[in-house]
């Protein structure tokens, strides 16, 4: 797991060390599949998303993970009245920082494919085996589900123009068709969470999306559903001023704070990826550099015989050339021979240096 705050791993450090402590061996032996969910004050909401969570997805076991991010009400006796698996930190962060830390546990306990949902019931868990099923098959490392590509109860206007605007912008930046940034119903391989940096307390959704994209991992999307939310209220976008409520300003602030996310980790990950070329480049350069060969002066000896510089008989001295010319198969104190041995090995291929 990449930190981009020293801050954060250091609560996630605390957190997973309490969770390590609650569960012991539980902890560390987590089923193939674990279905990792972020909650901020969801009592009423959560106990019956856990409850109607599939005991297999694809024929594989699986255990809910709950992240209780700075709850302040129930969320964390109802969580675990309804069986879930419970990190409780005592801090409020935001959702990215709560499913970064999850993914973590699900990863250090042995998962091998992680599924996210929300906590508030707006996702059909009976579509995880659809999201899930590409990735086990080998087909894609990560998938999401896609409202545009499904269905979504929701009629606000400038929701659906926003997931457009950012699916277009997404795909314009990366090169990868997306219909559908933010949706919340994903899987993905466990390894994978951990090979991108992840440092988005709030809208990690498209910090996390980018990131796989630019990492070269192979991304599908699948036809799925959004509902309303049909308990509590959306916690996205909220106190552009404080206390006032207002769906339309609301989502106008939700928006601008998502474009700052998308831009920036974009711009972050194209950095990332020159640097990672300049240093393949360098490494190859190196790779295929040649020593230089220093020429060994005649000379005449007193006798009147030629020879190589430090012999002083018949039989010449070993040296640099003469072992260089030896290893490569010629015989000793060839230049010749060595020069074309040197030339055999920069005409080599070398493989190119694999990006991660």
């Amino acid at each position: 797991m990449i930190y981009g705050n020293p801050a954060d791993k250091t609560v996630d450090d605390q957190a997973i060390a309490a969770f390590n402590e609650a569960y012991g061996e539980r902890a560390g032996a987590l089923p193939p599949v674990a279905i990792v969910i972020a909650a901020y004050n969801e009592e009423g909401a959560i106990g019956p998303v856990i409850e109607a969570l599939p005991a297999e997805v694809c024929g594989l076991a699986t255990t809910a993970i709950v992240v209780a991010d700075g709850c302040a009400d129930g969320t964390v006796k109802e969580a675990l009245a309804a069986d879930a698996m419970v990190c409780d930190v005592p801090v409020n962060r935001g959702q990215g920082a709560a499913l970064r830390l999850g993914y973590r546990l699900a990863r250090e306990g042995g998962a091998s494919y992680i599924i996210t949902t929300d906590a508030d019931g707006q996702y059909n868990p009976a579509e995880m085996d659809r999201v899930l099923a590409p990735v086990v098959a080998g087909e894609a490392d990560f998938v999401t589900g896609s409202r545009r590509l499904g269905s979504q109860e929701t009629k606000d206007v400038i929701r659906r123009s926003g997931v457009r605007f950012f699916a277009g912008t997404i795909s314009m930046l990366t090169g990868q068709k997306v219909s559908d940034t933010t949706f919340g119903l994903r899987a993905m391989r466990a390894e994978v969470t951990g090979a991108v940096r992840l440092e988005q307390p709030q809208y990690q959704a498209s910090e996390l999306l980018i990131g796989v994209i630019t990492h070269g991992y192979k991304v599908a999307e699948v036809p799925a559903t959004i509902h309303r939310r049909r308990v509590g209220e959306s916690k996205k976008g909220q106190n552009p001023l404080y206390g006032l409520h207002l769906p339309g300003v609301n989502n106008l602030f939700y928006g601008a704070r998502f474009a700052r996310v998308v831009y920036g980790t974009w711009w972050r990950e194209r950095q990332r990826a020159g640097q990672t070329e300049a240093s393949a480049r360098a490494e190859a350069a190196e790779l295929t550099e040649v020593p230089e060969l220093t020429e060994v002066p005649e000379r005449i000896d007193p006798a009147g015989q030629s020879g190589s510089a430090g012999s002083s008989s018949g039989t010449a001295r070993s040296g640099p050339v003469d072992s260089a010319a030896r290893a490569n198969g010629s015989g000793p104190g060839s230049v010749e021979a060595s020069a074309s041995s040197a030339a055999a090995g920069l005409a080599a291929p070398v493989d190119p240096a694999k990006r991660t």
